[in-house]
């Protein structure tokens, strides 16, 4: 493969954590404030949502980094290779914690959901937890895949 075509996911990839990483900056703590606002009988919302939201975007990054280390692996040609499959086992398992901590935080989203009476809030939640889910069936149906190729390439090597 190119050179030029990974480089310019690797650029993909360092622009989707960009606008996460600006949002962890500026608009958590907004929403922290908002979701304290909301449900005031709840003292420690705010840490919560800080907590809930920030958690969330450990996995995230360590995803994004993996993706950055498979696009590498590519590069030196060792895209057969157990690394990238270990990449993608990793991906998956990012992908499946950041689906886990939405549907932890449902109950979250119902309440300033009620409160604020947007049903709308509900749904980002929603499609943050399939979007995880996609990503991480895609990823696992790739570590298979290439698990296989794997295979079939060093019974071919021991053929010959």
């Amino acid at each position: 493969m190119k050179h030029g075509t990974t480089l310019f996911l690797k650029i993909a990839v360092i622009l989707i954590g960009i606008p996460i990483l600006a949002m962890c900056i500026f608009l958590v703590p907004g929403i922290a404030n908002f979701a304290a606002d909301m449900i005031p009988e709840i003292t420690f919302m705010k840490y919560l949502v800080f907590i809930f939201l920030y958690a969330t975007a450990v996995p995230f990054y360590f995803a994004l980094y993996q993706a950055f280390k498979l696009l590498s692996y590519i590069d030196k040609n060792k895209a057969f290779s157990e690394l990238s499959v270990r990449a993608l086992k990793n991906i998956k398992y990012c992908a499946n914690i950041i689906s886990g901590f939405y549907v932890l935080g449902m109950p979250l989203f119902y309440f300033v959901a009620e409160r604020d009476d947007a049903p709308g809030i509900i749904i980002i939640g929603m499609i943050i937890i399939f979007a995880s889910t996609v990503i991480a069936v895609f990823a696992a149906v790739l570590q298979r895949l290439l698990q296989d190729a794997i295979t079939i390439k060093s019974e071919n090597d021991l053929t010959i």
